[in-house]
């Protein structure tokens, strides 16, 4: 009998030092965790509209030499990146002259080397040197002329854009200053939106605007600046506003439509780290850590602030605390997890 009591005795030790232990582990994990502070930012407030993207830059490429035009590379709709070759023209006549002007360039050119070579012998006077030195900037003056005629029966896109419209056709004999090709640039883009009077007082005042592009207007980019027309329409009552954006290719086309996003203003609003949060099935949540308990809170979310915090509607105070890593905070949890409703 004795013994019996004995063995019951110890085995209620043992088990109520393997409790403590736990606890001891738990509390230690817990303390270990990494917090933050439920706090209070300033963030923007955007008002988000419609928008649609036109291009900033249209230009149509003229003859500047004459000739017959002899291929034509595009059609209209066709998208053209910068230095493409759109049409050509027949160049006998230029290359002609350029090849004539090559062969006076390197007779004059040698002539020049040979004459400046004995002279620094003393051996010619020096107007003789001036007289070659003179043939030779001749000839490397004719010399290019005649390159840049050559080049210009290649007739290169500007810029990146579209084909909007064609003025001549193949055997077609071009004149110089003769329209030839018109396209819109996708370099140089910018969103145009009209905007009521209740808002533009905002927009006027901050001047920051966003913008979203890519295939599938995925990224928000910031505008490079805003360009808004001075007066209303007289008859939407609605201001006219361009958003520029900045130089390159942005996967987005005239016509298109997107949305933009003004600043009109700030406001105060409870925020935690985006990394707090957790989702469990349908319910979004933190642990919140007090006294060395945690337990786990529904919260409402708001907006992401920045891609640190996200805002808190409901759920929570100012100067609470939160745990930074939610599965080990429930890894720490070993017994069944306290949860407070809001």
């Amino acid at each position: 009998m004795y013994i019996r009591v004995c063995f019951r005795l110890l085995a209620i030790l043992i088990v109520s030092l393997g409790l403590f232990m736990i606890g001891q582990r738990a509390s230690a994990a817990e303390a270990e965790l990494e917090t933050a502070r439920v706090k209070q930012m300033a963030v923007p407030q955007l008002r988000t509209v419609d928008a649609t993207i036109e291009a900033v830059q249209q230009a149509t490429v003229s003859a500047q030499t004459g000739g017959r035009i002899t291929e034509i590379n595009v059609d209209v709709d066709d998208y053209v990146t910068k230095g493409t070759i759109l049409l050509r023209m027949r160049d006998k006549d230029q290359r002609s002259r350029f090849d004539a002007a090559k062969a006076r360039f390197d007779e004059a050119n040698a002539e020049f080397v040979r004459v400046k070579e004995i002279y620094a012998k003393k051996l010619v006077a020096k107007a003789m040197l001036d007289k070659a030195q003179a043939r030779y900037r001749s000839a490397r003056a004719e010399l290019e002329q005649a390159k840049e005629s050559l080049e210009h029966t290649l007739v290169r896109a500007p810029y990146s854009g579209i084909v909007v419209k064609r003025h001549v056709e193949v055997g077609e004999t071009a004149r110089v200053g003769q329209k030839l090709v018109t396209g819109l640039s996708l370099e140089k883009l910018r969103a145009i939106v009209e905007l009521p009077q209740s808002l533009i007082h905002q927009v006027r005042k901050h001047q920051l605007a966003w913008v979203w592009l890519g295939a599938h207007l995925e990224q928000r980019v910031k505008a490079e600046s805003l360009t808004i027309s001075p007066f209303a329409d007289p008859n939407s009552h609605t201001f006219l506003v361009r958003i520029n954006l900045s130089a390159g290719e942005h996967h987005v086309y005239p016509g298109m439509h997107t949305r933009v996003a003004f600043l009109s203003g700030e406001k105060s609003a409870m925020v935690v780290p985006v990394k707090s949060i957790v989702k469990r099935s349908e319910v979004t949540g933190v642990y919140v850590k007090k006294d060395n308990h945690l337990s786990f809170r529904y919260v409402r979310l708001g907006k992401r602030v920045n891609p640190e915090f996200t805002e808190i509607l409901s759920g929570l105070s100012i100067g609470e605390t939160v745990v930074l890593d939610p599965e080990r905070a429930l890894r720490t949890m070993k017994l069944p997890v306290k949860t407070e409703k809001e």
